[in-house]
């Protein structure tokens, strides 16, 4: 099996182009919030002082890949927290919906401690994909800057 978890950032002329590769799909989805905040700052330099427990719904996978992104950056807007430790404990078909728990901890987020980055202002459909090859999960996404 090729190389997996990991995201990238790929060529994009307006906004962030991303794709993640994870060994299971809640890893993908816990590199895909860690890509959307690496865009904002440095995440291997922000120390895990608040936690925050994620859970929503979407009613196919794409939805729910959107409705977790939308999440994260909606308690960063909330909050002021950018999360550093991701872990997806589930992302699992239920009835007609797929659900979801993150438990995501990390620091308020300082402009004299952090590095500052890219805004980003909303999380889109547009070049979404999600693809499970084998034993691993692909996701692409843009985020609107």
């Amino acid at each position: 099996m090729a190389e997996c978890n990991y995201f990238k950032f790929l060529e994009h002329t307006a906004d962030v182009y991303i794709e993640v590769c994870g060994e299971s799909l809640e890893k993908a989805f816990e590199l895909a919030g860690i890509a959307l905040f690496e865009v904002m700052t440095d995440t291997s330099r922000v120390e895990l002082r608040v936690t925050h427990v994620i859970e929503d719904r979407g009613f196919d996978l794409e939805n729910t890949l959107y409705r977790w992104l939308e999440d994260l950056l909606i308690e960063y807007g909330k909050s002021n927290v950018v999360f550093s430790y991701i872990n997806v404990e589930y992302v699992r078909k239920e009835g007609e919906n797929y659900v979801f728990r993150a438990i995501c901890s990390g620091d308020y987020f300082n402009s004299e401690k952090h590095e500052v980055r890219t805004e980003v202002k909303a999380v889109t459909y547009s070049l979404m994909e999600i693809a499970k090859l084998d034993r691993k999960w692909l996701l692409r996404f843009v985020l609107d800057i």
